[in-house]
C-alpha cells in the first residue's frame, strides 16, 4: 500500500486519495481467474437497498451450493465489491461456495453502526433467500478479511441474539476483534509492515461517532460477554500483521467457551498478503487450503 499510495503512511492521505491507494493494492490479486457466473443484484436494507454481487464456482456441480456471505476488509472507509473481486473469486472456487460479496455502508460519509445494520440485513437476507440464491440454507458460511471479517464475527454474534440465525460456520481472514487492543503484535509492527498504527487509528476516527466508545461490542467482537453458542470458526492471521495477537486471542475465547476453532498463523506474512496473489506466491497455496478447509467444514 505504501508503494502504491507514494507515502509513508496511507493515514497521511486524505481519504480519497487512501481509497485509490487501496483500489490499486487490491489489483495485486489475481482478479482474472475463471469462475462460472457473476451476477451483481440489490436486496433491502434499513436505509436503502444494499449491492451485492454473487460468484458461483467453476466447478459448481449443483444447482443448491454452499454459500459464503463475504464483507471486504479496507478499514470500514474503503474497499468496495471491485476491490475484493480477485480474492472472492478465489474463494468462490476454491471453497466450493456460491459466494455473496456484500456492498456495506463505508465511514465517514456512514459512521457506526451502518455497516453493522447492512451486514446484518445481508446476511439474514441470504439464510431467508437461499433457495432464490441456490444456496443451501443449512450450509452458509459468513466470513470476511480485516474489518470485514471483524463484521462477520459482529454479524453471528447479533443475529445469533436478535434473528436466531446460526450459520454453519465464520470464516475470518487477519480480522480485528478489539480496536483497543494493546498487544505485543500491535507494538512490534505498529510501523512498516503493510498496515500501520496510524492508519488504524486515522479509521477509527472515521468510523466511530461521538459519544460512542470503541469497547462496544458491536466494534471491537472480542469485547462480547457471550461467545456460546457460536457457529465453528476458521481463523486465519499473519506472523508480521499488527493484528495477530488478536486473532489470536479470539480463537482461545471461542475455545474457552466451547467452539470448535481451527486457527492458523501464516508464517513470515503481512497484512493482506490473501489479496496480493500476483505477488506472493504463497498467497495461492494459503488460498486453496482455506477453500479445502471450508469444504471439509461443510461436508
Amino acid at each position: 500500500m505504501l508503494t502504491a499510495a507514494g507515502a509513508t503512511s496511507a493515514s497521511l492521505l486524505p481519504l480519497a486519495a487512501r481509497r485509490d491507494a487501496f483500489r490499486k493494492l487490491m489489483n495485486l490479486s489475481d482478479r482474472d481467474v475463471a469462475v462460472g457466473h457473476v451476477e451483481d443484484r440489490v436486496l433491502p436494507g434499513p436505509d436503502g437497498q444494499i449491492g451485492i454481487r454473487v460468484y458461483t464456482p467453476i466447478e459448481a456441480r449443483s444447482d443448491q451450493l454452499p454459500g459464503l456471505v463475504f464483507f471486504h476488509g479496507g478499514g470500514l472507509v474503503t474497499g468496495s465489491l471491485d476491490t475484493h473481486e480477485g480474492v472472492c473469486r478465489s474463494l468462490a472456487n476454491e471453497t466450493g461456495c456460491r459466494l455473496v460479496s456484500v456492498d456495506y455502508r463505508l465511514a465517514p460519509e456512514h459512521k457506526f453502526p451502518a455497516a453493522v445494520m447492512d451486514g446484518c440485513a445481508a446476511a439474514t437476507w441470504t439464510v431467508e433467500h437461499a433457495p432464490e440464491l441456490g444456496i443451501d440454507r443449512d450450509r452458509i458460511v459468513i466470513g470476511g478479511d480485516s474489518a470485514g471479517a471483524t463484521l462477520a464475527a459482529i454479524v453471528c454474534q447479533m443475529t445469533k441474539r436478535v434473528a436466531k440465525v446460526k450459520f454453519a460456520a465464520q470464516l475470518l481472514l487477519c480480522p480485528i476483534m478489539d480496536f483497543t487492543a494493546d498487544t505485543e503484535s500491535r507494538s512490534a509492527f505498529a510501523e512498516g509492515h503493510l498496515l500501520d498504527k496510524a492508519t488504524m487509528d486515522r479509521d477509527l476516527e472515521h468510523y466511530v461517532p461521538a459519544g460512542v466508545e470503541p469497547t462496544d461490542s458491536r466494534i471491537s467482537p472480542l469485547r462480547a460477554l457471550d461467545f456460546s453458542d457460536l457457529p465453528p470458526a476458521y481463523i486465519h492471521t499473519a506472523e508480521f500483521d499488527p493484528l495477530r495477537d488478536e486473532g489470536r486471542v479470539y480463537a482461545d475465547t471461542l475455545r474457552l467457551a466451547g467452539i470448535e476453532v481451527k486457527y492458523t498463523c501464516h508464517p513470515g506474512m503481512i497484512h493482506l498478503f490473501y489479496g496480493m496473489t500476483s505477488v506472493i506466491p504463497y498467497a495461492r497455496i494459503a488460498m486453496k487450503n482455506i477453500g479445502a478447509e471450508i469444504r471439509v467444514a461443510l461436508g
